[in-house]
């Protein structure tokens, strides 16, 4: 049977991540808010998820099921597909950090995203726009160095070598990575105009991601759908500046 994955239609966002997994695996999988509602899918078929009233729903997209398990939470679910897919450790302690290094890109995802929505995620960009250019500031100047220059610590110091950010072998922390260093492009092109030369291995598992096949494939598709101001990485010239 396909994975279902159930996230927002018309942008990337979280869904990305478990979405570029699936394409890496070529797992068989449904993007069902972007379905025909006719065939059962569609946004109101994930609403109608949401408020199902079957035992633990997810609190909000994206969620995954597979059969009859509803696996909420980017990390949770590739966690869970990651040994499914051969796309994690098979070691159990690095399976472990693994899921440590996806937690972390979660709290960088969302420090991200708060430089367009510092004040409340329901309130429109413009009526933020003063506090989001403060806090645009802070995170160029302070938490993205932070944050990539742990990324590249950790593929620096990888036994195993800096190709990877866990274990020898291509993981989902590893595809991961690359929609962080894709998205921070996109929205910051001034401040990640030298990221190459600041973060080289970072950099290069980036470019050595976005070559595989099939993640290729899937980026000149449609299914790929392109970045916009309506996701979590936006690009406001305004909140953009080059890196000192």
């Amino acid at each position: 049977m396909a994975y279902e994955l159930y996230y927002w239609d018309g942008l990337q966002g979280r869904g990305e991540f478990v979405r570029l997994a699936l394409e890496e695996a070529q797992a068989p999988y449904v993007d069902v808010a972007r379905g025909a509602k006719e065939e059962g899918l569609g946004m109101s078929a994930m609403i109608a998820r949401l408020d199902s009233d079957a035992p633990y729903p997810p609190f909000a997209p994206p969620f995954l099921k597979d059969g009859d398990l509803i696996v909420p939470h980017v990390a949770n679910i590739l966690f869970y597909l990651g040994p499914k897919l051969n796309l994690a450790p098979r070691d159990e302690a690095l399976r472990v950090i693994a899921n440590g290094l996806q937690l972390t890109i979660a709290d960088f995802l969302t420090e991200a995203h708060d430089t367009h929505h510092p004040i409340a995620s329901g309130r429109y960009y413009e009526d933020q726009k003063d506090e989001a250019k403060a806090r645009a500031e802070d995170f160029l100047a302070h938490r993205l160095p932070k944050f990539l220059g742990y990324f590249e610590r950790v593929l620096a110091q990888n036994p195993d070598g800096p190709q990877h950010m866990v274990g020898k072998a291509l993981s989902y922390v590893d595809l991961s990575m690359f929609q962080i260093v894709a998205g921070l492009r996109y929205a910051f092109p001034k401040a990640t105009k030298h990221l190459a030369d600041r973060y080289p291995h970072v950099s290069a598992l980036h470019d050595a991601v976005a070559a595989r096949p099939n993640i290729a494939a899937y980026l000149a598709s449609q299914r790929r759908l392109p970045f916009n101001e309506t996701g979590i990485f936006r690009h406001y010239p305004e909140l953009d500046r080059a890196a000192r």
